[in-house]
């Protein structure tokens, strides 16, 4: 089974990701920017700025590599990782549910005020001007395009989103 969790930046993707690593057995997070540091290393600066979702190669290889992974692991592969543009999103998710995989797609939806909260309260080890310029796409593409099942995060705690996860997905957590 795959868990794609896709939000806003800011909405817990990463630490819901991790969290539910923890508590599930025969489980593992794997993240689709690897992928995209991965093209941008290796390809002599052709692709050294932008969205590397914008690489046609990014999108593939994800797809590919999360059909093998299915193909291969009787487990949860975690995958945390914002996708707002729905081209995109049926390029890799579309194309898996289409080819049969199990695969559960949770939006961690939250209010721009709590996000943008979120964010700045991050903020103080990084420069978040990307994810703080991404909050209107971020929640304009899951109030239109991209509408799976969301969670509203805005006064859960991580706990109360991974047993919601772990609920919707029939799946058994360690404690």
């Amino acid at each position: 089974m795959i868990l794609w969790i896709n939000g806003a930046f800011g909405s817990g993707k990463t630490t819901t990701a991790n969290k539910l690593h923890r508590r599930l057995p025969n489980s593992f997070i794997y993240d689709p920017e690897n992928v995209g540091y991965f093209i941008r290393q290796n390809t002599n600066g052709l692709f050294s700025a932008g969205d590397f979702q914008d690489i046609p190669l990014w999108r593939e290889m994800n797809y590919k590599t999360l059909r093998m992974i299915n193909e291969n692991y009787n487990g949860t592969v975690i995958v945390p990782m914002t996708l707002v543009n729905p081209d995109y999103y049926n390029e890799i998710v579309g194309r898996l549910i289409s080819d049969g995989v199990d695969i559960k797609h949770y939006i961690l939806y939250a209010k721009r005020e709590e996000i943008r909260r979120r964010i700045k309260k991050r903020s103080f080890f990084r420069d978040e001007d990307f994810a703080l310029d991404a909050i209107d796409r971020c929640v304009n593409a899951f109030d239109t395009h991209i509408t799976d099942v969301k969670i509203h995060v805005d006064s859960m705690s991580i706990d109360m989103v991974v047993d919601k996860i772990a609920s919707l997905s029939s799946l058994q957590l360690a404690k």
